[in-house]
């Protein structure tokens, strides 16, 4: 096939798709369609890499979301083992959740600690991103009326040394490495889920901020960072992101579902499906003022700058 959109986080592993998922991923790939299929835990990022390895125009990431994060102990070992199969371009779905503060995804009531063990879980996905040279999938969703998680997020990155960032916009290449002290504040205190000041020396993963629903401020701070934004089928039918999206560098954009949630316009009300990014690119191209084939190109080299995705992709 010749790739013409790509969806960088999509569920087909996930209940709404998995029921169908042979003709999904079939339709995919007729559309042109390379797609990122994203775990949320151990069991779904195992099926991710299973479909990544069965279909050519697929991709996967693996990771524990950060509403499963007390459901579900976090095993370093097994999503390191993950992380060494063919075709896994990323650590994640993983990140910080403030909007659902009292219940986790599987309904269960959040318990003493959970945003402790929120960012626990995360500085291990940020460990193995490292570890791995492995781009970061970020859910960062703050609570409501603030940006709270994602000002955390920034500021946990921030005091990172800036080794392996890619300053697409303004350099390209490696940073230097150097040593961070980290602020006595109750802010970083939260960040770094522990109470003390300590000095560390390590590289900062890059990575992208999945289903972007931040301010341009923000927006700012993860394209400092090298750190992409994705969009997704909001952008059909709201304009509250088209501020970001049009003061965004083109090379800090890309395209996605999070299918089989939010469905775009026309499609409102019903499964999302990984085909419809072509309306979330359409949406990009009309906010930024370009054509869709100067969108897609851009997106699709966004894409394989930041996950490695071959623009090559066949599908037998």
């Amino acid at each position: 096939m010749i790739p013409k959109y790509v969806d960088v986080h999509c569920h087909p592993n996930l209940a709404g798709l998995k029921e169908n998922q042979d003709e999904v991923i079939a339709t995919m790939a007729e559309e042109g369609v390379l797609g990122v299929v994203v775990g949320t835990n151990l069991e779904s990022s195992r099926e991710a890499v299973a479909l990544a390895h069965k279909h050519e125009h697929l991709f996967a990431t693996v990771g524990l979301h950060p509403n499963y994060t007390q459901k579900e102990e976090f095993d370093r070992r097994a999503f390191a083992e993950l992380l060494e199969q063919p075709k896994v371009v990323g650590v994640g779905e993983c990140g910080i959740d403030y909007f659902r503060q009292s219940t986790t995804t599987a309904g269960e009531v959040g318990g003493e600690g959970w945003k402790e063990k929120q960012w626990e879980v995360f500085r291990q996905h940020a460990d193995l991103a490292l570890e791995h040279d492995k781009p970061l999938m970020v859910h960062c969703r703050p609570s409501k009326g603030s940006m709270d998680a994602y000002e955390e997020v920034a500021d946990y990155l921030e005091f990172m040394p800036h080794q392996n960032v890619q300053h697409s916009s303004v350099e390209q290449g490696r940073g230097t490495q150097e040593v961070v002290q980290y602020p006595d504040s109750a802010q970083a205190d939260i960040a770094r889920g522990r109470k003390g000041v300590e000095r560390v020396e390590r590289a900062v993963p890059r990575g992208n901020m999945h289903f972007f629903v931040g301010s341009l401020d923000v927006a700012r701070r993860f394209w400092s960072l090298g750190f992409t934004t994705s969009f997704t089928g909001v952008l059909t039918f709201t304009k509250e992101y088209d501020e970001v999206v049009r003061e965004a560098p083109l090379d800090m954009l890309l395209t996605e579902t999070d299918a089989p949630w939010a469905a775009p316009v026309p499609h409102r009300g019903e499964v999302n499906q990984p085909v419809y990014v072509r309306h979330v690119l359409d949406a990009v191209a009309r906010i930024k003022g370009i054509s869709p084939d100067e969108a897609s190109r851009a997106i699709l080299q966004n894409a394989e700058r930041v996950f490695g995705i071959s623009l090559g992709a066949r599908v037998a």
